[in-house]
C-alpha cells in the first residue's frame, strides 16, 4: 500500500466519484441531541418473552393488587377505571420511579384494575400464564362479553349441590381497609412463610403514605403485622425476595420520607436497615449469585452491590431506563459482566459492558463500535440486539453468541415502522415488524438460527390497544408443546383464529365443536365459520385472562372465544381442547378464570371478579364435567388466586374483599380432599399429539402420558409427560422458504421479485466454499431424519470469481464537510466481487491517492487529513480480471435533496435537470453539479441547470446542495440517444398496495416490469428500459432504445423499433403483459393511451412526429399550470406543487429514504425538520376518484 497521485486506469475497473467540502476552520457542527422524554427513538427494538417461567432474574412469587381508595368505592367500575387512570396520568413522573421493581421486566408498570384490581410482577406460578406477546411492555385484557345464562352450566352437567370445602380458612388484614395496594410474596418452594405488604398510594401527591407488613408461617392461615420490627414510623413501598435464595428478602421504604433499603436473611422474621445515597427506581438480581444485584436511581446512574444491598458501587452514569442486563451464563465469561445502554456526553448512545465492580474507562468495552438508537439494546439467551441511527429506514444488528455485530435481513420492502423481538428461547428469533403499510397488525417473522435472516411467517396479526395506549399482539405460544402457535389474523376486514404445529410453517382455522353445550348440533363448515378464540392474557397474571394452558398439561387449552365467520367480542363462551387443538367441547357461557390444580390433573374455574362469587367449579375429565364447591360463606370480589404454592402441599389462596370498603381478605383452602388418593401406574393411559390425523408434528411422533379423565388421583411432583419421541421422515411440510424466497400457489419456494439468487457474498472467494440455497431451509428444532433433506438442504459449492459491483463509498460520521486538519475516514463498500483479490484505489482529489491489493484492508476504514480548504472530489475505483460495473454509485448521507432528471434524453439536445430541496431555504443555497467524470463542478445559486449531452451512453449527474454547514447530495443516471421510442403504462390497482414509494422498489420493479415485456417480444433486454414514476397510481414509462450497430442505417433502425413498439402496444391491449409480485398479487400492466410523441429523435425534420412534439409541450405546459393551480396531478407526470393540508399521523407518506421517523409527532422535530416534514406532507395528490394518495420521491441513494 502506498500514498501516491493516481490516473485512471485503462483496465477493467468499477469507477465511483463522491464530492467532499473542506470547509474553513471556522465552520460550525449542528448538533442534535436525542433525549428519552421528549424524543424516543421512533422503531424501538424491545423483547417480550413468551415463556415466563424462563426468566431465571424473577422466579419469585409476587402478587401485586392495585385497589381504588375508600374515596372512590361507591363509583362504578367504569368510572373508577377513569378516574384511576387520569389519576395516573397526572403522576406519571411520580410513577417512574415506581414502574419497574421486578428484576427483569423490561417494561415493569404495573397494571391498573378498576376497584380492587391485582397485578403481577413475577412468579413460579405464572407457568403457562404469559403467552401473549406485548408490544408495549404491557397486559390489559380486553372487557369482556357477559351471558345472562347460567355461567355453571356445563354440558351434561345439572346443577348440584355446592359442598363446603373442608379445609378452608379465612383472614382479614384488619386496619387496613383504606390501603389501595396490596402486594403479595409466598417466600419459596418447601417453605410456609408468605408476605403482604399494602399501602395507601396516594395518586394526587404520586407516593406512598402508609404502608402494613405482614407476615404468615403456616401457608396462609394467620399473619402477624411485622411494623414494629421494621419502624412503625418506616413507610414501605417495595418488597423483593432473592430469586436464587428465597429466605433473602429487601423492602424498599418510600423515597419520600426516606431512601433506605430493609434486609432479612431469615425469611422476614427480622430486618436490618441501611441508607441509600440514592433513591432506587428498579432491581435486577443476579441470576446464580444471591448477592449480587443492580440498582438503578432517579437520576439515570446505575450501582452494584455484591453483598446483598449493603454496601453500593456506582457502575455508570447516563444508563437509559430498563437497558442493564446481567451476563448470560455460558455465553459472557465473566458472571459479574454488565452490559448497559448509556449516554454519551454529546447526546448520542452507545452499548458498554463492563464488570459491575470495576467500571472505570479504561475497562469499558464497546462490543458495537459506533452509537446505537436509545432504548433499543436487548440482551437476551444467546442474542444481543441493537439498532443504529440512521437518517433512513430502520437498521438492526444482531450479535449471535458474542460474535460480531451482523445486520438483520429482513425481507427488503418490509421496511419496518416498528419492530420488537417476540421470544428468543426456540433457538431462533420470532420479531413482530409492523410495515410501511400497516397500522393496527404486525407481521410475524422467524429467524435462522443465528438471528440474521428473517422469514415471513404470518401477515397482518391483530394486535389490541389497552387503556394506557400500549399494543398487544394476538400471539399465543401453547405452553407444552414446542411449535405450536395460535394468532388472530386480520383478512378483508376480518379477524379469524389460525393455530401452526410447525412454528409457523403452515396455519389452518380452527374446527368448531360439533355440539353446543345442550347437546345441540352445531352447523359450522369450514371456512365458512369456525371457532375464534382472544388471546390477551390478564393484566394480572393470577386472574388467568382469556387463554391458558401449562406445560405440565401438555394438550389441554382453555380460552374464551366464539363461534361464527369472524372473532367477536359479544356472545362469548369459554371453551376447551384436550388434544392440543384438534377438537373443542364448550364448557361455560360466561367468562371465568381458569387455573391447573395438580400440574393440570384438575381445573378450576371461578367467574369474573366483576360480580362477588363464593362458589368455584372443578373437573377432572379435561372439562367434560364438572363440580361446583363453596370456597367462602360470604360471596366474595375475587381479586386474584394464589394456586400451588408449594410441590409438598396442595394449597391455593383467594385474594379479594367482601365489599369495596371491607378489609382484604385472606381465604386459604386445601384442595386435597377433592383427591381420592395417590396416580397409580394403572391411572395414566398414552395419548398421541397430532395435527388432524397426522401424527408427525415437528419432525417426530411423540407419546405422552396422561392421567386417564375422571380419576380423581393426585398426581404427584414425579409425573412425567413425554413417554416417546420417535424421529419422521423428511417430507416438504418440514421446510420453510429461505430468506428471499416466497412460496407460491403450488407449495414451492421461488425468488422474491426483489431477490437475486445467484448472488454471493465479497467475503466468498475463489477457491472458497459456500452453501448455495435450494430456495428451503429446515424449520429450526425440527427433528425428522432422512428422504427429501438432501435435496431441500443447501449444497456446498465452489466461490466463483466475480467482476466487482455495486462499489460505494462513504465517509464514516456520514458527512460531507470536515474541518481543516482534522483526520475524516472514508468507507468502501462492495455488494458484489471477490474482495481478497478486487484491487481497490482511493482518489482523495487534492493530489494524492491509495491503492490496496484487497478489499479486507478497508474494512476499519481510510483515514485522511486535508491540507489545505477547497471542494474535492474522492472517487473510488475497483478492479480485477473479470472486467466492471461502469455504474456510478454515490452514497449521501441525509435525502433531503432530489434530482429530477429525464430518464432518456436526445444527443446534442438542451435538457432542464432540476435539483429540488425540502424544506425550501430562505437563506442562500449553492449547488454544485457533477456531469460525467468532469473533475471541477459547475457552482450555481440556481436549482435548475441546462446540459447538452453530446456523447451517446450513460451518463451520471450528481448534484450536491450546501445549506450553511451541511451538503446533501443526489445522483442520477441519464441515458443519451440519438433517438428512441417510449410508451406509458399503467396497472392494475392491486400494486399500489405494495408501493412503498421509494428508489429501489421502482427499480426492481422495473426489472420486473421488463422481464414480463420481454416474454411477449422478441426485442433485445440491453435495448429495453423501464422508469417507474414516483407516487401512486403507479405508473411508468418503457423506453425502446435502438441499437448501436449503425451500418443499418437510421432509417432501419427507427422501423425496428416501431415494429417492436406495435407488438408490445398489441400484447398490452390483450393484457397478455402480466407479473406476480408476490403470492396471491398477480399484475396487469396496461398500455396508458395518453403520450408524449411515436418517436423522439435529434434530426432537425420538422415533421409530423415534431409537430405533435411541439402540441404535447404546450399541452404539458397548460397541464403543469392547471396542475399547480387546482393541486392536482396527471398519473404519469412527476409534477409537484405546494399545498397545506392536515393529515392523520399514520398516513404521513410512506416510509422510505426521507422517512425514518412514522412515529413521532411532528412537534417533536426542530423548526427545520419540521417545515421539511409539512412540505413533504404537501405533496401534490393524484389518483382517480377517491383513491388519491399521497406522492413522494426520494433520491436514489443509500445511507451511511
Amino acid at each position: 500500500m502506498g500514498t501516491r497521485a493516481t490516473s485512471r486506469p485503462a483496465g477493467p475497473h468499477l469507477f465511483l466519484g463522491l464530492g467532499l467540502m473542506i470547509a474553513a476552520l471556522t465552520l460550525q457542527h449542528a448538533q442534535a441531541e436525542i433525549t428519552c422524554g421528549r424524543c424516543p427513538s421512533p422503531v424501538k427494538l424491545r423483547l417480550q418473552k413468551l415463556e415466563k417461567e424462563t426468566r431465571a432474574t424473577e422466579p419469585d412469587t409476587r402478587v401485586e393488587f392495585i385497589g381504588a381508595s375508600v374515596e372512590d368505592a361507591v363509583s362504578s367500575d367504569e368510572d373508577g377505571t377513569k378516574a384511576e387512570g387520569e389519576s395516573v396520568g397526572e403522576k406519571e413522573d411520580a410513577e417512574l420511579r415506581r414502574t419497574r421493581r421486578s428484576a427483569s421486566l423490561e417494561f415493569g408498570e404495573l397494571g391498573k384494575w378498576s376497584g380492587r384490581g391485582l397485578a403481577l410482577d413475577s412468579g413460579d406460578a405464572l407457568e403457562g400464564h404469559e403467552r401473549v406477546s406485548m408490544l408495549d411492555g404491557q397486559k390489559q385484557r380486553p372487557v369482556p362479553g357477559w351471558s345472562s345464562r347460567d355461567p355453571g352450566r356445563g354440558r351434561g352437567n345439572p346443577r348440584q349441590d355446592e359442598p363446603r370445602l373442608s379445609s378452608s380458612s379465612t383472614f382479614a388484614l384488619t386496619g387496613d381497609s383504606a390501603h389501595n395496594h396490596a402486594v403479595v410474596y409466598w417466600a419459596g418452594q418447601n417453605s410456609s412463610v408468605i408476605l403482604i405488604l399494602t399501602k395507601l398510594y396516594d395518586f394526587h401527591i404520586g407516593s406512598v403514605t402508609e404502608s402494613t407488613l405482614w407476615r404468615s408461617t403456616d401457608y396462609g392461615s394467620t399473619y402477624e403485622r411485622m411494623n414494629d420490627k421494621v419502624g412503625s414510623k418506616t413507610v414501605l413501598s417495595y418488597l423483593y425476595v432473592c430469586p436464587t435464595n428465597k429466605r433473602k428478602i429487601m423492602v424498599l421504604t418510600d423515597p419520600e420520607f426516606e431512601s433506605s433499603l430493609l434486609i432479612s436473611s431469615d425469611e422476614g422474621a427480622s430486618f436490618q436497615k441501611y441508607r441509600l445515597t440514592f433513591y432506587v427506581v428498579s432491581l435486577l438480581f443476579h441470576h446464580t449469585e444471591e448477592d449480587w444485584a443492580l440498582a438503578y436511581s432517579h437520576d439515570q446512574k446505575l450501582y452494584s452491590s455484591m453483598d446483598f444491598g449493603r454496601k453500593w458501587q456506582l457502575v455508570h452514569e447516563h444508563v437509559t431506563p430498563n437497558r442493564f442486563y446481567w451476563s448470560v451464563s455460558g455465553r459472557d465469561k465473566e458472571p459479574d459482566l454488565v452490559h448497559m445502554e448509556a449516554h454519551t456526553p454529546d447526546g448520542n448512545v452507545q452499548y458498554i459492558t463492563c464488570r459491575a465492580q470495576m467500571c472505570t474507562e479504561a475497562n469499558r468495552n464497546h462490543p458495537f463500535p459506533g452509537y446505537i438508537d436509545i432504548s433499543s439494546l436487548v440482551v437476551q439467551d444467546d442474542y444481543i440486539f441493537i439498532q443504529v441511527p440512521t437518517s433512513v429506514r430502520a437498521t438492526y444488528y444482531v450479535s449471535y453468541k458474542r460474535e460480531s455485530f451482523i445486520q438483520i435481513k429482513l425481507p427488503k420492502y418490509s421496511l419496518p415502522k416498528d419492530l420488537h423481538i417476540v421470544s428468543t428461547d426456540g433457538k431462533q428469533v420470532f420479531a413482530a415488524v409492523q410495515e410501511w403499510n400497516q397500522n393496527d397488525t404486525y407481521n410475524l417473522y422467524l429467524s435462522d438460527t443465528r438471528g440474521i435472516y428473517f422469514t415471513l411467517a404470518m401477515e397482518n396479526v391483530k394486535t389490541t390497544r389497552g387503556i394506557g395506549g400500549n399494543q398487544m399482539l394476538d400471539l399465543y405460544e401453547v405452553a407444552g408443546i414446542k411449535g405450536m402457535l395460535i394468532a388472530n389474523k386480520r383478512q378483508d376486514n376480518q379477524v379469524k383464529t389460525y393455530i401452526t404445529y410447525n412454528k409457523g410453517r403452515d396455519w389452518r382455522l380452527l374446527q368448531a365443536p360439533s355440539t353446543d353445550l345442550d347437546g345441540n348440533d352445531i352447523h359450522c363448515i369450514l371456512p365458512f365459520c369456525s371457532l375464534h378464540l382472544q388471546l390477551q392474557t390478564s393484566e394480572n397474571p393470577y386472574l388467568s385472562g382469556t387463554i391458558s394452558t401449562k406445560n405440565s398439561a401438555p394438550g389441554i387449552i382453555v380460552a374464551t372465544g366464539n363461534i361464527g365467520s369472524e372473532l367477536s367480542y359479544n356472545n362469548v363462551g369459554m371453551f376447551v381442547t384436550s388434544d392440543a387443538g384438534n377438537s373443542w367441547r364448550q364448557i361455560f357461557e360466561e367468562e371465568h378464570n381458569v387455573w391447573f390444580l395438580d400440574k393440570g390433573g384438575a381445573l378450576v374455574a371461578v367467574k369474573q371478579p366483576s360480580v362477588p362469587t363464593k362458589n368455584l367449579w372443578v373437573t377432572f375429565d379435561e372439562g367434560r364435567q364438572w363440580t361446583q364447591h363453596s370456597f367462602s360463606s360470604v360471596p366474595l370480589f375475587v381479586d386474584g388466586v394464589l394456586v400451588e404454592a408449594g410441590a409438598e402441599n396442595q394449597i391455593m389462596t383467594f385474594f379479594g374483599h367482601f365489599s369495596h370498603r371491607s378489609e382484604w381478605q385472606l381465604i386459604k383452602i386445601d384442595y386435597k380432599s377433592l383427591f381420592s388418593r395417590r396416580c397409580l401406574e394403572e391411572d395414566y393411559q398414552t395419548w398421541h399429539l397430532h395435527n388432524q390425523g397426522e401424527p408427525c408434528v415437528m419432525g417426530q411422533k411423540q407419546i405422552y402420558m396422561k392421567r386417564r379423565p375422571g380419576n380423581h388421583c393426585m398426581l404427584g411432583k414425579d409425573y412425567s409427560r413425554i413417554l416417546s419421541a420417535e424421529s419422521c421422515i423428511c417430507r416438504a411440510h418440514d421446510f420453510e422458504c429461505d430468506y428471499g424466497y416466497e412460496r407460491r400457489g403450488e407449495g414451492n419456494c421461488r425468488p422474491s421479485f426483489w431477490f437475486n439468487p445467484s448472488t454471493v457474498s465479497r467475503s466468498c472467494s475463489q477457491g472458497q466454499n459456500y452453501f448455495n440455497s435450494t430456495g428451503y431451509r429446515k424449520v429450526v428444532l425440527n427433528n425428522c431424519t432422512k428422504g427429501v433433506k438432501e435435496m431441500y438442504t443447501a449444497r456446498k459449492q465452489q466461490c466463483p470469481n466475480r467482476a466487482p459491483r455495486g462499489l460505494s463509498v462513504t465517509t464514516k460520521d456520514g458527512k460531507l464537510t470536515t474541518k481543516l486538519g482534522n483526520n475524516i475516514t472514508f468507507l468502501v463498500n462492495l455488494e458484489e466481487g471477490d474482495s481478497l483479490r478486487t484491487n481497490i484505489q482511493l482518489d482523495f482529489g487534492d493530489g494524492t491517492a491509495v491503492s490496496y491489493s484487497n478489499l479486507s484492508w478497508t474494512e476499519e476504514g481510510i483515514k485522511h487529513i486535508y491540507k489545505s480548504a477547497g471542494i474535492f472530489r474522492v472517487t473510488a475505483l475497483a478492479e480485477n480480471t473479470l472486467g466492471y460495473d461502469s455504474t456510478l454509485h454515490v452514497t449521501c448521507p441525509v435525502e433531503h435533496v432530489q434530482l429530477l432528471a429525464p430518464f432518456v434524453v436526445i444527443r446534442n439536445k438542451e435538457v432542464n435537470i432540476t435539483a429540488m430541496v425540502l424544506p425550501t431555504h430562505p437563506r442562500t443555497v449553492t449547488y454544485f453539479w457533477w456531469l460525467g467524470n468532469s473533475s471541477e463542478p459547475m457552482i450555481t445559486l440556481d436549482g435548475s441547470i441546462s446540459y447538452t449531452f453530446t456523447n451517446e451512453g450513460m451518463h451520471t449527474v450528481t448534484v450536491q446542495v450546501s445549506a450553511g454547514s451541511v451538503i446533501l447530495q443526489d445522483t442520477k443516471s441519464i441515458a443519451v440517444k440519438e433517438f428512441f421510442k417510449s410508451l406509458l403504462l399503467s396497472f392494475s390497482p392491486n400494486l399500489d398496495e405494495f408501493n412503498p414509494d421509494i428508489p429501489e422498489w421502482r427499480q426492481d420493479v422495473g426489472r420486473v416490469i421488463r422481464k414480463a415485456v420481454l416474454q411477449v417480444c422478441d426485442f433485445p433486454e440491453d435495448q429495453l428500459l423501464v422508469a417507474v414514476f414516483p407516487g401512486v397510481p403507479t405508473a411508468a414509462e418503457l423506453f425502446l432504445l435502438p441499437h448501436k450497430n449503425q451500418s443499418e442505417g437510421k432509417k432501419r433502425r427507427e422501423e425496428e423499433l416501431e415494429q417492436a413498439s406495435d407488438v408490445i402496444v398489441n400484447a398490452l391491449n390483450q393484457n397478455l403483459v402480466e407479473f406476480e409480485l408476490k403470492p396471491g398479487a398477480r399484475v396487469i400492466v396496461y398500455n396508458t393511451q395518453l403520450t408524449l410523441a411515436p418517436l423522439v429523435d435529434s434530426s432537425p425534420r420538422h415533421n409530423s412526429s415534431a409537430m405533435l412534439m411541439l402540441l404535447s409541450v404546450v399541452f404539458l405546459g397548460l397541464a403543469v399550470f392547471l396542475i399547480y393551480k387546482f393541486k392536482r396531478k396527471i398519473p404519469w407526470i412527476n409534477i409537484y406543487a405546494e399545498v397545506n393540508q392536515e393529515k392523520e399521523q399514520e398516513m404521513i407518506g410512506s416510509v422510505g429514504q426521507t422517512d425514518s421517523t412514522p412515529k413521532i409527532t411532528l412537534s417533536e422535530f426542530p423548526t427545520s425538520k419540521e417545515l421539511m416534514e409539512k412540505e413533504m406532507d404537501a405533496r401534490v395528490k393524484r389518483g382517480v376518484g377517491n383513491a388519491c394518495e399521497s406522492t413522494r420521491e426520494i433520491p436514489n441513494c443509500t445511507s451511511v
